[in-house]
C-alpha cells in the first residue's frame, strides 16, 4: 500500500473511471505537463486561457491555484482574463473573473 496522497482525479473518479484517472495523472500531468518546450508557468497561463475561453469554470478553480504555484501572479492572471474578454467573449471573461475573485480572495 502506498503512503502517497491520492490525486484529485483519483479522489473524484478512482473506482468509477480508473482509465480517466490514469490518463489524467500519468499522461496529462505525468507526461504533457513535464515537457520542456514550455515552462510550467507558461503551461498554466495557456491552460487558464483555454479554460476561461471555453467557460470551464469548474476546472478553472484548480488551475488558477496551480498557475500561482507555477509562478503566475494574481495580477498577471487577472490581466490575462481581462484581455480574453475581447477575444473569447465578455460572458466567458466575466465568469472566469468571478472564479478568480473567489479563488484569490478566499
Amino acid at each position: 500500500m502506498s503512503d502517497k496522497e491520492p490525486s484529485g482525479a483519483e479522489k473524484l473518479f478512482g473506482d468509477f473511471a480508473p482509465a480517466l484517472v490514469h490518463f489524467t495523472d500519468d499522461v496529462l500531468f505525468g507526461e504533457v505537463w513535464k515537457r520542456t518546450e514550455l515552462t510550467p508557468k507558461e503551461r498554466s497561463l495557456v491552460t487558464v486561457a483555454a479554460l476561461a475561453t471555453n467557460g470551464n469554470t469548474e476546472q478553472l478553480v484548480f488551475h488558477l491555484g496551480l498557475a500561482k504555484e507555477n509562478g503566475n501572479t494574481e495580477a498577471e492572471l487577472i490581466e490575462a482574463i481581462t484581455h480574453l474578454a475581447f477575444y473569447a467573449g465578455w460572458p466567458q471573461a466575466m465568469a472566469a473573473m468571478a472564479v478568480a475573485k473567489q479563488v484569490f480572495r478566499n
